[in-house]
């Protein structure tokens, strides 16, 4: 975390957290969500449900700053902390979006390396990855790359439900759904 936002929440400790504001899709790409754009709908879709992403982030330094402030709280909700303001992140998939490298090494939408645990496989055929830094969804241009690490051995794939995901690796993907009622900050 910067020492600028460490600052902040030591001389604001009790600023009231943001939900529903910030989303991340399935190919580590940020997104913004304005009043509109949350009733428009969720920021991930089950069935039938409506999409509404919200406005792509682009800016690299706010996306830097983004990275690196983000982790997740005891109940598994990510979140970005904005100076002594927690905003809850929206997942689409999972809280991590793994990039591959030609040496079988993965590094995190965040741009942090780790070393792969182990391997899941969905119903879906998407492919996921437990790390030390945490779960995530192998990014859709590296599954030929990711194809060549589990024909080689170096990781065996173990199946799973994509809707037992969360419940197994310890993650909300909505917390603006299950957010506790509001409180008024205490002084």
């Amino acid at each position: 975390m910067d020492d600028i936002v460490k600052a902040a929440l030591a001389k604001w400790p009790k600023v009231p957290a943001c939900y529903g504001w910030l989303g991340l899709d399935a190919r580590g790409q940020w997104f913004m969500r304005d009043d509109r754009t949350q009733a428009a709908g969720p920021f991930a879709g089950s069935g039938s449900t409506a999409i509404s992403k919200g406005s792509h982030l682009k800016h690299e330094k706010l996306i830097d700053f983004i990275a690196r402030n983000y982790e997740a709280d005891e109940a598994g909700c990510w979140f970005f902390q904005n100076g002594p303001q927690r905003v809850y992140v929206e997942l689409e998939a999972t809280p991590l979006i793994w990039r591959l490298h030609e040496d079988f090494s993965v590094m995190s939408h965040s741009g942090l390396s780790a070393s792969v645990q182990s391997c899941w496989l969905d119903e879906l055929g998407r492919l996921y990855l437990q790390t030390e830094l945490g779960f995530g969804l192998v990014h859709t241009q590296d599954m030929v790359l990711a194809g060549e690490a589990v024909e080689q051995g170096l990781w065996q794939p173990q199946e799973l439900s994509a809707r037992d995901l969360p419940r197994r690796f310890g993650f909300v993907r909505s917390p603006a759904a299950e957010r506790p009622a509001q409180t008024e900050p205490q002084p």
